[in-house]
């Protein structure tokens, strides 16, 4: 009974505007990873809730985060409707130059941020200015197709479990938990989708 009572009380601390967004956030990432396009309007959703929980969760990197997650889910559906056929935009694999200049752009991304977080009251400036250095390069490979972006994604997704136990957000926790199993998941449907999309010899 204690055990029941702990999780009553736990799930009374939880926010209706938290629960709609860790629900739309899996709905969007399991459709995303089934290569189905009614993954962006629930994106849509749950990265315009996530501007108000992290604003107040003080993480101003990630609140920043969704208003670019907002325009390259608005990119992505876009780009995906304008498949040659039923939907499908072909997988494509990252190439040498792309990995340099993500490399790149993370460590820069995170210096400059990082740089300038430290004098606000946000929540691990450099972490937070890092995590969303990576989460920018792989939502660019998701709405591009990039198979690799999964593996960003993993990778982001464990980091991120980690800081919003810290911060207390636990349901999303969960949800970014619940990512980074998706994700593997994604990774393995979508390379064998670009193994099938190869010409046979």
């Amino acid at each position: 009974m204690q055990i029941f009572h702990a999780l009553q009380v736990w799930w009374q601390h939880q926010t209706v505007i938290e629960v709609v967004a860790v629900i739309t956030g899996l709905l969007c990432v399991y459709l995303a990873a089934k290569n189905n396009i009614w993954n962006w309007p629930f994106a849509i959703i749950s990265v315009s809730l996530y501007i108000f929980i992290f604003f107040e969760a003080r993480l101003f990197a990630d609140m920043g985060l969704q208003f670019y997650f907002l325009a390259m889910n608005i990119y992505g559906w876009w780009f995906w409707s304008h498949a040659p056929t039923e939907n499908k935009v072909p997988i494509k694999r990252i190439v040498n130059r792309e990995i340099w200049l993500s490399i790149a752009a993370v460590l820069l991304f995170t210096f400059v941020l990082g740089s300038i977080l430290k004098y606000t009251p946000a929540s691990y400036p450099y972490l937070d200015s890092f995590l969303a250095a990576c989460s920018l390069v792989a939502q660019v490979f998701l709405a591009r197709k990039v198979l690799e972006n999964w593996l960003i994604w993993v990778f982001v997704d464990v980091i991120y479990v980690g800081v919003y136990i810290l911060k207390d957000l636990h349901l999303t926790a969960i949800m970014y938990a619940s990512y980074a199993v998706i994700a593997t998941i994604g990774y393995i449907d979508w390379r064998k989708d670009w193994k099938q999309q190869q010409p046979q010899n």
